[in-house]
């Protein structure tokens, strides 16, 4: 319970996660039917790069620091693959700026957690659940979500948050599980939460995220849910430098249960190019691959 998002938050694995976030729950709002946003391991809400956290490890500034001008959205390239990841990555960078011009930042200063996206794009009878175990962390997040009635935040572990808040009501929605991993057993654990999540939600989206570091747990993981039954898992995976390089965040994954229609071939354009655009060393890389089919 000492992990502290804000040292990293809109490091290159947010800019992944949030930008694929936001292109599903986009899909979810084509249809009129409401939805449920979950997240098991929400943090504050909204996030001050210029604090002292943000100040300290400076990693967005290889992240969304890269995609964001002072200015507004980011000049982009104009041939067709960057144009294409453009329009892909342009409504997650719109959110970007948007909380920033709410605070009246004249630069990129304030950044927003998986929560505050979803509460963005929530219409008037969707509704999210967000949850944060670390007390100072909880209370945050409860202050800053104060007021609106579409969202309820709890503090419970979010490991059992899987099993107390599945299924939702609605039928439809997200359950984004995106732990710490501080701890030892964590890649066991989220495969533990995706079997239990398919048990208790069939048709809903589970999207698992995880670092990749030195050692090859992450293709081990990988390799595990190839082979453990569950269907239709899409794995996005972009690399920053090569994979073994000791010592580092080398990059990060999501695997997707029940990916929307469409989305694996708008990742397979938007994530080599954001591998290009965030690489900090050989063997940057984006990919996008089906672990289980139907």
């Amino acid at each position: 319970m000492n992990y502290r998002h804000a040292f990293h938050a809109g490091n290159f694995a947010d800019v992944m996660k949030h930008a694929i976030l936001v292109k599903v729950l986009d899909c979810l709002r084509r249809k009129p039917a409401p939805f449920r946003f979950i997240d098991t391991h929400a943090g504050i809400g909204v996030y001050d790069l210029a604090s002292d956290a943000g100040e300290r490890s400076l990693e967005w500034r290889d992240g969304i620091g890269r995609l964001i001008a002072p200015d507004g959205l980011a000049s982009l390239a104009t041939d067709g693959v960057a144009s294409s990841a453009a329009a892909i990555l342009a409504p997650y960078l719109e959110i970007v700026a948007a909380v920033n011009r709410a605070r009246e930042a004249s630069a990129l200063r304030f950044y927003p957690g998986s929560g505050e996206i979803a509460r963005r794009l929530l219409r008037a009878d969707d509704t999210a659940v967000l949850n944060e175990l670390h007390p100072v962390d909880a209370k945050t997040l409860q202050d800053h979500m104060r007021g609106d009635k579409r969202v309820k935040t709890l503090s419970i572990d979010g490991w059992h948050a899987v099993k107390s808040l599945l299924p939702p009501k609605e039928r439809r929605g997200v359950t984004l599980i995106d732990p710490p991993f501080e701890a030892a057993g964590e890649f066991q654990r989220l495969e533990a939460a995706l079997s239990e999540a398919d048990k208790r939600f069939a048709a809903g989206i589970i999207m698992l995220w995880y670092p990749i570091k030195a050692g090859g747990d992450a293709a081990r993981f990988e390799k595990r849910l190839a082979g453990g039954g569950v269907r239709r898992l899409l794995r996005a995976e972009l690399l920053v430098r090569h994979p073994e390089q000791p010592g580092r965040l080398n990059g990060s994954g999501l695997v997707i249960r029940n990916a929307p229609y469409g989305l694996d071939g708008e990742l397979d354009v938007l994530l080599p190019w954001l591998a290009e655009r965030l690489a900090q060393g050989r063997g940057a890389r984006g990919r996008t691959e089906w672990l289980v089919g139907e």
